[in-house]
């Protein structure tokens, strides 16, 4: 018995994952819209656009014990996962907070810019250089930071034309890449190498975006990219008349993708439980998840798969208009 008792204190690298509250995006938070625009009209929004979280037991800095593992284990809500297939084995938790808080920022960001352009406005899209990982033939050319204007005298009207214009240029040879920086234009000359048969200059590249309405989405503590399609819904909701949900609670996930593709996440059992526990009737799951849904579904919960920010709008219009029926299920 003293040793059971002992045992149940002795941290294992092992997390696990259970249901997190959901959050409305066309609700509130702290007495404030989650959802504000600036420069456009805001039109009232009825029913709820939930978003969905994960809350993870362990983790950098905190253990999980045979407790919290046998507890698990008899949950159909809690999942139990090797402790790296979480987290980077030497991540810190200020690490991962940072990481997590600068992923909802660009979720954010690319959900702004995709209402915003299925509303009818036109946003420009500026690709920067995001990291320079070591081994990058650009190290010490370029820097993080720099805006693509030109490669190889095509125009950098977007992530894709920089990726075409350096994969047409012959691997080994230096690339005519101007960039701005510090408000200034610079002609560069960029080394590149192959890999595995493409032209590379070994940088990761970003997305920033001019939106021609200020929008802002308030999330509170919640990290992350996987709110990104329901952060697009609800925006998009905003900036146009009707009442786009019916009434209707619908929760979901994903990623948004800058071309529109729903993208998959982590902990989407305990996602589809969390919603169901709000309340939501509906959920939208992402295509690439349905092998983790099949079988998990709570009862009174209906899931529709979607692929891309076109099948999620299709699908809340269906659920409004009482046609859940029509739609793909998992």
């Amino acid at each position: 018995m003293l040793l059971a008792a002992g045992l149940s204190f002795v941290p294992l690298p092992y997390v696990v994952l259970e249901p997190g509250p959901i959050t409305n995006t066309l609700g509130k938070l702290d007495g404030k819209d989650i959802v504000q625009v600036s420069g456009a009209t805001a039109y009232p929004a009825k029913g709820a656009l939930d978003f969905t979280t994960v809350r993870v037991i362990g983790g950098p800095g905190v253990r999980v014990n045979v407790f919290d593992l046998a507890v698990a284990k008899l949950r159909d809500d809690q999942e139990v996962f090797k402790r790296e297939e979480i987290y980077p084995e030497t991540a810190t938790r200020e690490e991962i907070q940072q990481e997590n808080a600068a992923e909802m920022v660009d979720s954010q960001e690319v959900a702004a810019a995709i209402a915003l352009r299925e509303t009818g406005h036109t946003v420009p899209e500026r690709v920067v250089v995001s990291q320079l990982p070591e081994g990058s033939p650009a190290k010490g050319v370029l820097e993080a930071g720099d805006e693509f204007v030109s490669v190889a005298g095509a125009q950098a009207t977007d992530a894709t034309a920089v990726q075409e214009a350096v994969r047409a240029h012959a691997a080994g040879t230096p690339i005519d890449i101007v960039v701005k920086r510090k408000g200034a234009e610079k002609a560069l000359s960029v080394p590149t190498r192959d890999n595995d048969g493409v032209t590379i200059i070994g940088v990761l590249l970003g997305r920033h975006y001019d939106l021609p309405v200020d929008v802002t989405i308030t999330a509170g503590e919640v990290g992350g990219p996987s709110a990104g399609t329901m952060f697009t819904l609800a925006v998009y909701d905003v900036l146009t008349p009707g009442d786009l949900t019916g009434g209707k609670r619908i929760a979901g996930t994903g990623t948004m993708e800058p071309d529109e593709s729903v993208g998959p996440i982590g902990g989407i059992r305990q996602k589809l439980h969390g919603a169901r526990n709000g309340g939501a009737d509906y959920f939208l799951a992402p295509t690439d998840n349905c092998n983790e849904v099949a079988g998990h579904v709570p009862d009174g919960l209906t899931v529709v798969r979607i692929g891309s920010f076109d099948d999620a709008l299709g699908a809340v219009r269906a659920i409004a208009a009482g046609k859940a029926d029509t739609l793909p299920g998992c």
